[in-house]
C-alpha cells in the first residue's frame, strides 16, 4: 500500500487556499460539477495509444495519492460503493440475475428479494466476504501464494460449493462455448506453483496495471477450480492493485462479451493480452475518476490534494482565458 503523501505547512497553505478557489468556481457556476471539470481535463490533449493510457493512469493515481489518507468518512463511503459495484458486476459475468441495486439491498439491508433464487443471494454475500478478505490482506506483506488464492476462492464459494470451496478441479474441463481445453487436473499443483512464483517476481517489472491484468490472465488460464475462476481471478487482480494503490478496479457486466472476447483472443494467440489489457485500463481510469470526483470536493480534503488543485486551477485559469 502506499505511504501516506508528506506535506509541509506551505504546501498545506497553498492547497487549502487551491481548494477554496475551486469550490467557489464550483458555487458560481452551479452547472458545472467537479466531474464534469475532471473529464475536460483529463480529454483536453491526450492520443489513444497505451503508453499515453497509463501515462494518465499515473497521472489520476499521482493525484489520489496526494490526497492520503482519506479521512474515514470518504474511506467508508468508497467501500460501500465498491463493494456493491464489484459484487454486482463480477457476479452478472457469471449469470448472477440480482440487479446492482437489489446486490445494494442484500449486502446493507440483508433482504431477500423476490424471485431471485437462494444461491444468487448467497454468491453475493461470499463476495463481499472475500473482498473484505483481499482488502485485509492488501494491507500486510504476506507474500501472495497458493494459500491466499485458494481463501480467495474458498470466500467465494463456501456457501454454494462447500465441498468444492478452495479445493483444485478433479477432472479435466475446456471452456464452455469454445474449443479451448484448459490445463489436465494432474497438473494443477506444478501449474500453481509456478504461477504462484511468477507473481513474486513479476511485480517490479511490469506497471501495476499490466501485472494485475497478466495475473487474472494467468489464473483464469490455468482455470485451477472446477467454478468461480473468473471472480477469483477478478478479486486477485484487485489484490494487486490494492497493494500498489489503486482503487478497486470493476470490469462491467455492460463489457461483458468484450471481457470474454479478449481472454479467448488471448488464448488463441499466444497469450497477446493487448485487448485485455485495454479493458482493464479503462476499467482503473474509470475508478479513478470516480474515486477522484468523489473526495476533491470532500470537506475533509482541503489542504490536501496540492498536485490535483494546482493542475485543476490551471486549467479553470486557462479555460476562462480562451473565453475572454
Amino acid at each position: 500500500m502506499e505511504s501516506p503523501a508528506k506535506i509541509s505547512p506551505e504546501q498545506k497553505t497553498s492547497a487549502t487556499q487551491r481548494y477554496d478557489t475551486l469550490l467557489q468556481h464550483l458555487k458560481t457556476y452551479p452547472d458545472r460539477r467537479i466531474d464534469s471539470i475532471l473529464a475536460q481535463m483529463l480529454s483536453a490533449s491526450c492520443e489513444i495509444n497505451m503508453p499515453t493510457d497509463l501515462a494518465q493512469i499515473d497521472r489520476m493515481k499521482g493525484w489520489l495519492d496526494s490526497f492520503r489518507p482519506l479521512s474515514p468518512t470518504a474511506l467508508t463511503e468508497l467501500k460501500q460503493r465498491y463493494d456493491v459495484q464489484f459484487t454486482y458486476n463480477s457476479n452478472a459475468i457469471e449469470g448472477n440475475t440480482l440487479t446492482q441495486s437489489e446486490t445494494e439491498l442484500v449486502l446493507s439491508k440483508g433482504i431477500t428479494i423476490g424471485g431471485k433464487t437462494l444461491i444468487e443471494h448467497l454468491e453475493v454475500i461470499g463476495h463481499k466476504e472475500a473482498i473484505d478478505y483481499i482488502e485485509t490482506l492488501a494491507q500486510s506483506e504476506t507474500q501472495i501464494g497458493e494459500w491466499e488464492i485458494r481463501q480467495i476462492h474458498s470466500l467465494v464459494m463456501r456457501r454454494i460449493s462447500p465441498m468444492e470451496a478452495g479445493r483444485y478441479r478433479q477432472l479435466d474441463v475446456k471452456a464452455a462455448g469454445t474449443e479451448h481445453v484448459y490445463p489436465p487436473h494432474y497438473q494443477l499443483s506444478e501449474l500453481m506453483a509456478e504461477f504462484t512464483q511468477w507473481l513474486a517476481a513479476s511485480s517490479e517489472n511490469l506497471h501495476p496495471i499490466e501485472y494485475a491484468a497478466e495475473a487474472h490472465y494467468r489464473l483464469v488460464s490455468i482455470h485451477p477450480f472446477r467454478d468461480g475462476n473468473g471472480r477469483t481471478g477478478r478479486l486477485l487482480m484487485n489484490l494487486l492493485l490494492l497493494r500498489a494503490g489503486f482503487p478497486i478496479v470493476v470490469i462491467s457486466n455492460q463489457q461483458r462479451v468484450a471481457y470474454i472476447e479478449a481472454l479467448v483472443y488471448a488464448q488463441q494467440s499466444n497469450s497477446d493480452l493487448s485487448l485485455l489489457l485495454e479493458l482493464v485500463i479503462n476499467a482503473a481510469r474509470a475508478s479513478l475518476f470516480e474515486t477522484l470526483s468523489a473526495i476533491v470536493t470532500a470537506a475533509d480534503s482541503r489542504g490536501k490534494g496540492l498536485p490535483f488543485y494546482r493542475e485543476i486551477i490551471a486549467f479553470l485559469e486557462a479555460e476562462a482565458a480562451i473565453e475572454e
